[in-house]
């Protein structure tokens, strides 16, 4: 298989690149570096079947001739993270639409099987946890900036979908909860880098809010080896798939003492308002949980890293060189 990877220099980009290229396929990537890194896939640029560009997804005629090449497009490249999102909203809705929008109309053209992921983000404020695929979604205002990130990607699942519908483009939606693992940095806001950091450094780890909010984490591992299964499997196009964890909802209060206690438990515990963090009035989502029934059953899926390990795997990962803190 000739796999395109939009962003694949990011965090869950390049472990999709390593994992295609174990199986055996070639993989092609485009990043414009905007959040991703090129030491991500520094490693890989020896291998035959790796090639890469440094470019916009919105370089139409690039991208044209990237996706005449492949035979499947994986579609990552996004503004993500919610720091990101409070601080550039144009960069935000302007990068997720447009670019989602660009990957869609070449596919068509030459009929290439596209996998975009979205984001747990589109649940927005709903209660009916967990999440189902099917279940509303129901957005914020919009004088909220915070919510602009959930309805670009909202935006990108109807596009996708409506492609689907009227142009048969076969296209496949996963909604992504709380990917975490090595190479994921804490610039954006992510939560567990930062807490990892701040505790090996001795800082207080800063929790937002008073800390009750619960989120389910899934180790990027978990993650790519399902991106690959739903973009081979054909009973899954023209749908939208939740991937995650489902086994282990913990606060977030929770989750820095758990990291305080695994990085020496020199730091304190700081509660930070949202108001302070982000924004003025901003909302956070309470709980984040996925229904993973649908998923189960096409696949068989189980997530096998538990919270626990992915702890120890990002503290090793950022103790093993000290350059990341």
């Amino acid at each position: 298989m000739k796999a395109l990877i939009t962003g694949g220099a990011g965090f869950v980009g390049s472990h999709l690149t390593e994992a295609l290229l174990e199986r055996g396929d070639e993989v092609h990537l485009i990043d414009n570096l905007s959040t991703g890194s090129i030491d991500n896939v520094a490693h890989l640029k020896s291998n035959k079947r790796f090639s890469y560009t440094i470019d916009s997804v919105l370089n139409e005629p690039l991208l044209a001739e990237l996706v005449d090449r492949a035979d499947v497009v994986f579609h990552l490249a996004a503004a993500v993270g919610v720091r990101l999102i409070v601080e550039s909203p144009v960069n935000t809705i302007e990068t997720n639409v447009h670019g989602t929008e660009m990957v869609l109309k070449l596919a068509n053209k030459k009929r290439k099987k596209v996998l975009i992921t979205s984001t747990s983000e589109v649940y927005g404020k709903a209660n009916s946890v967990p999440f189902r695929e099917d279940g509303d979604l129901v957005m914020g205002p919009t004088a909220k900036g915070r919510w602009s990130y959930a309805c670009s990607k909202a935006i990108d699942e109807f596009l996708a979908l409506a492609y689907h519908k009227e142009k048969r483009l076969p296209v496949v939606i996963v909604r992504l909860f709380n990917t975490v693992g090595p190479r994921q940095t804490g610039r954006y806001g992510m939560v567990i880098p930062n807490f990892v950091k701040q505790g090996l450094l001795g800082h207080p780890i800063t929790v937002f809010g008073d800390g009750s909010q619960t989120r389910c984490f899934t180790y990027v591992s978990d993650v790519v080896a399902q991106l690959i299964a739903l973009s081979v499997e054909e009973r899954a196009v023209g749908q939208v798939w939740n991937v995650g964890n489902d086994r282990e909802e913990v606060t977030i209060l929770e989750l820095a003492r758990r990291v305080k206690e695994r990085t020496g438990g020199r730091s304190g515990i700081e509660l930070v308002p949202y108001d302070k963090a982000y924004e003025e009035g901003f909302e956070d989502m309470q709980r984040r949980v996925p229904d993973l029934q649908k998923l189960r059953t096409l696949t068989g899926y189980e997530p096998k890293v538990g919270l626990d390990d992915i702890l120890e795997r990002v503290i090793h990962y950022f103790t093993s060189d000290a350059t990341r803190l």
